[in-house]
């Protein structure tokens, strides 16, 4: 119950997260650039205010940027990107992204793999061989393989994954149609049916097909965050969804380099403000690694 309430409000956040404040996934602004989470409201109570700990050589020091630079007026739910766009608005632009592109790759291989198993078991015999035989064949070849390929022929966005995931992700789904026919092929419903005269097809898709549905479904889910975790790790590398878009892989690795680098990025941008000044003068050093890597003991 609790994993279904979880999946139900990422849905809903995904669908109307990036228009519940003013900002847009590709906006910039420069000025406003590594800001801190703040929430109205929830400001107050002295978390999500805008602050955040840096750490210098001699202990660590809270930083406001709001404060700094006069932002009173100005707040970023989950902060903001290195090239100061709203985390808030990017995450659930990101995860809308995802969910259409897994719901839709799953979608359409429960299609063809539905129909591809279903039409090997029920004809069975040569038919059931080749059909099997261009399907090892086809299982034989890394599915990241022709992913990867694709996104370098092809223009790479949205409908380019989703294509590519469409050849890669049916194989599975074919499978458990073709044992679910295997099984019931033979029942007497369909020995019913075949003696009053249906042909294959109606045996298939009106007979048995609404009996499979239950296996089906259950492969359904198990395909959609296989879908999203290839299309994240796509994006991951760099071969997914073009900028300015943005997608769960995408921005793990933007807000990844982002963490990594944050504390150098924020000594620039802020060397030149009075309370960087103030640290600096009083003896105090940014580090981005803290005091250093350790030395080596002489053996």
């Amino acid at each position: 119950m609790l994993g279904l309430i979880l999946i139900v409000v990422i849905v809903l956040l995904a669908v109307f997260g990036p228009g519940m404040n003013s900002y847009t996934y590709s906006g910039q602004d420069l000025s406003q650039k590594n800001f801190a989470p703040r929430v109205p409201g929830i400001e107050r109570l002295g978390i999500l205010d805008g602050s955040e700990k840096m750490s210098t050589t001699t202990g660590s020091k809270s930083v406001n940027a709001y404060v700094e630079k006069g932002k009173d007026d100005v707040y970023y739910w989950f902060g903001s990107d290195l090239y100061g766009r709203d985390i808030w608005t990017r995450t659930w632009e990101g995860a809308r992204v995802s969910l259409i592109i897994a719901v839709a790759a799953a979608v359409i291989d429960m299609v063809i793999g539905m129909s591809y198993g279903l039409i090997s078991g029920y004809f069975g015999g040569r038919v059931d061989m080749v059909m099997q035989r261009f399907l090892e064949v086809a299982n034989g070849i890394p599915r990241l393989v022709i992913v990867t390929l694709l996104l370098l022929v092809l223009q790479p966005g949205m409908v380019t994954i989703i294509f590519a995931l469409m050849l890669t992700e049916w194989v599975g789904m074919s499978r458990i149609a073709r044992a679910e026919m295997l099984k019931l092929k033979d029942q007497e419903f369909v020995l019913a049916s075949r003696t009053l005269g249906a042909g294959s097809f109606f045996i298939i898709f009106k007979e048995v097909l609404p009996n499979i549905i239950g296996p089906i479904i259950t492969q359904v889910m198990f395909s959609i965050p296989t879908a999203i975790f290839t299309e994240a790790f796509l994006s991951f590398v760099g071969l997914g969804i073009p900028v300015p878009q943005c997608s769960l892989g995408s921005l793990i690795s933007e807000l990844y380099n982002s963490f990594t680098t944050h504390p150098l990025s924020d000594h620039s941008a802020h060397c030149g403000d009075e309370p960087a000044d103030a640290q600096l003068q009083s003896g105090g050093r940014w580090s981005a690694r803290g005091p250093g890597p350790p030395k080596m003991k002489s053996m």
